[in-house]
């Protein structure tokens, strides 16, 4: 009798500890990592307490949890991933997610054999191949218009969404993922125009008028690329304006980094 007594006071105990546990909430550290490396701004959504995240440029991250909540990570360019909050991983001290790629995978490929000579000449004239049709052969109207980048992309995703609320600008909004996909826009288009300039010149010039290792040429571009003025001289496309601008924060930057 006095054995079934403490195995009860111990089950009761069991019950009232894990009970508590599941209303304790923590923090949780984690990071998410993938083969390719690209996981900054990757959604870590709680959806069983409505809060929401986004993994830094190294794929860390810090959400608020408790027992048994469901944690989703997502990404545009990986597969959706949900993870249940057990006890091993409310107690553990750090969470690591492995993302998965969204392939498109193609479910059928064909290959024909045309019979081959070996002989390109011979080869071209037996085959009987058919006109290109693509977007400009066809005359269509936006077969010119430019692919948007991969950071454009991001951008759209994150700030257009259906329904009655639109969910996905909303949490953007709230997690900071749309000002960070901001920033991103401005800095490739930033980084865009200064890989521009550099094509203006050969980069035997670099080296022999700016005293520029072929090497550091990037880092002083970027060097330049920072001060507000570079952006203000490359607006007027005048190219020798541009050239005595970079010959002048030569002299700083090869000062800066002891390259006299």
């Amino acid at each position: 009798m006095k054995g079934s007594s403490t195995l009860l006071i111990g089950f009761l105990l069991c019950s009232i500890a894990m009970e508590a546990q599941s209303l304790f909430s923590k923090r949780l550290e984690g990071r998410v990592y993938s083969k390719d490396g690209d996981v900054a701004a990757t959604h870590v959504l709680n959806i069983t307490a409505q809060k929401a995240t986004i993994t830094d440029v190294n794929g860390s991250f810090s959400i608020s949890v408790k027992l048994n909540d469901t944690l989703v990570f997502s990404a545009i360019q990986y597969k959706r991933k949900e993870i249940v909050v057990s006890t091993k991983i409310f107690e553990s001290a750090s969470l690591l997610v492995p993302l998965e790629e969204a392939l498109t995978e193609l479910d059928e490929v064909v290959v024909r054999l045309y019979n081959l000579s070996g002989d390109v000449g011979t080869d071209l004239n037996n085959l009987d191949t058919e006109p290109v049709v693509t977007a400009s052969t066809l005359g269509l109207p936006n077969a010119y218009v430019k692919p948007p980048s991969q950071a454009e992309r991001k951008f759209y995703e994150a700030t257009t969404g259906g329904g009655l609320v639109p969910i996905n600008p909303i949490l953007n909004a709230i997690s900071g993922r749309t000002k960070m996909l901001k920033q991103r826009l401005k800095r490739n288009a930033k980084y865009e125009r200064t890989q521009r300039v550099r094509e203006f010149y050969p980069d035997s010039l670099f080296v022999k008028d700016l005293k520029i290792p072929e090497e550091n040429i990037p880092d002083f571009m970027y060097f330049c690329e920072v001060d507000s003025t570079f952006q203000v001289i490359v607006n007027t496309h005048d190219r020798l304006k541009i050239w005595e601008y970079m010959r002048k924060k030569s002299r700083y930057y090869r000062s800066n980094n002891e390259l006299d």
